[in-house]
């Protein structure tokens, strides 16, 4: 008796969380992905594919300290070189985390730092920022650091460097990463609007796309560093599971 009131709860937790978001369950229907609204939390996940690679978005409470309240997450696993490292950043969360870290070693908190910092927060400390002259129209906006700087400058040097230097962020914070073979992006979003969630999606998937271009383009050229992965530092990204090809 007891189990079964616990599934019909459940259920109907379920169907109150996919009623509330049915503009968002409608808009990936639309579009032939598959919407999941996650039980006992406050947000969904959103499976889908481009061309063949599978990605994952998810909007549920923030996993980054650096994002307040709501987190909008996209994550494709790309078969990457494992020990790239990539970051681009909106240039006030750049700021915001070069003040943090700063704070933390010189309060003499060093171990909490390694242990606790996101890696994208280490990267900063740890890679060269990319020059201005280097991000042209992006510099305004935007700052940048890889562990191989020519893979970073390729990814920019496309229509993902045109988009984001048309993109003006707000106040929430955007972070969109390489690591362990995946491509991540991550920003506060306080409303899953569909036109919003549009939006993100387009610019994740040309990420996305450059980053293939860019890794085939290294994979054809016998000189490139990218066939040399023992030149690059160690991962500092947790493991994360498979996306399931659906």
């Amino acid at each position: 008796m007891l189990d079964a009131l616990r599934n019909w709860i459940a259920g109907r937790s379920a169907s109150a969380g996919d009623a509330q978001w049915s503009d968002v369950a409608r808009w990936a229907e639309s579009r032939k992905y598959e919407f999941r609204h996650v039980r006992q939390s406050p947000g969904f996940v959103i499976d889908g594919r481009q061309g063949r690679t599978p990605w994952r978005l998810e909007w549920g409470p923030s996993q980054r300290g650096y994002v307040r309240g709501m987190e909008l997450r996209l994550r494709a696993d790309l078969g990457l070189a494992p020990d790239l490292q990539a970051l681009i950043l909106s240039r006030s969360l750049k700021e915001s985390m070069e003040k943090d870290v700063f704070e933390q070693y010189v309060e003499a908190v060093q171990t909490r730092a390694d242990t606790q910092t996101p890696p994208e927060m280490r990267w900063l400390v740890m890679y060269p920022p990319i020059s201005g002259h280097d991000l042209g129209a992006m510099r305004e906006h935007w700052a940048a650091v890889a562990n191989l700087k020519p893979w970073l400058l390729g990814w920019l040097a496309s229509p993902l460097g045109t988009e984001l230097a048309a993109r003006r962020p707000a106040r929430d914070p955007v972070v969109l990463m390489v690591s362990r073979g995946r491509v991540v992006l991550r920003t506060g979003l306080a409303v899953p609007d569909p036109a919003e969630l549009d939006s993100w999606l387009h610019l994740f998937e040309s990420a996305v796309r450059e980053a293939q271009r860019v890794m085939n383009d290294m994979t054809n050229d016998p000189s490139s560093p990218s066939t040399q992965p023992s030149l690059w530092a160690a991962s500092v990204m947790p493991a994360e599971a498979p996306i399931s090809a659906h």
